[in-house]
């Protein structure tokens, strides 16, 4: 008769595999994105930014805009939990894959999250945003930029105003998400 020990050695393996399996598709577990394991991409990057302003650090961020200019900004820190960068520049196509993409995506396909925008153009370029909702309560955005030589992930975890966010851009490594463009057609 076999031992318990001899039993989890025969099927470790599959046991490996189904945890490795099961990393692939890590589904975020609220608003906030898993994207250490893009860390790796920094070797091959040309640039790269990284932005990681937690609960903590987003509480003295918001103590550093005071005056009348900040107004806005505060506005829209007040209640966000974190902002999260990851962006990096290649000095060719192909340097990024479609794993370190899925990686990211596989996060974004649970109930909680919705994509909101996909725009594709024949250059390559592809951006998609994603809410997470939670009711009629916006709590997170994802936004991810893949051009041919560069990879954007922005993630904002917290409740949000659409129509305050466009003051966040260009802040904290956060792109232009082209928010305000979009409201000075609609007048």
């Amino acid at each position: 008769m076999k031992t318990l020990f001899q039993t989890i050695q025969r099927f470790a393996p599959v046991l490996l595999l189904l945890l490795a399996g099961g990393a692939m598709t890590v589904r975020a577990q609220g608003p906030k994105l898993q994207m250490d394991q893009l860390d790796l991409l920094a070797n091959k990057a040309s640039e790269t930014v990284d932005v990681k302003l937690d609960e903590r650090l987003m509480a003295t961020t918001y103590r550093f805009f005071w005056g009348k200019d900040d107004a806005d900004i505060k506005e829209v820190l007040k209640g966000i939990k974190g902002i999260y960068v990851k962006s990096f520049t290649f000095e060719k196509e192909g340097e990024y894959s479609q794993l370190e993409v899925a990686s990211v995506v596989s996060q974004l396909r649970g109930s909680t999250w919705i994509k909101v925008v996909s725009v594709k153009s024949k250059g390559g370029d592809n951006v998609q945003v994603y809410l997470n909702m939670v009711g009629d309560q916006i709590t997170g955005l994802a936004v991810l930029s893949m051009e041919p030589k560069e990879f954007t992930v922005v993630n904002i975890v917290g409740p949000i105003d659409l129509e305050k966010l466009s003051k966040l851009e260009g802040q904290f490594g956060v792109p232009d998400l082209g928010i305000e463009a979009d409201k000075t057609k609609k007048k």
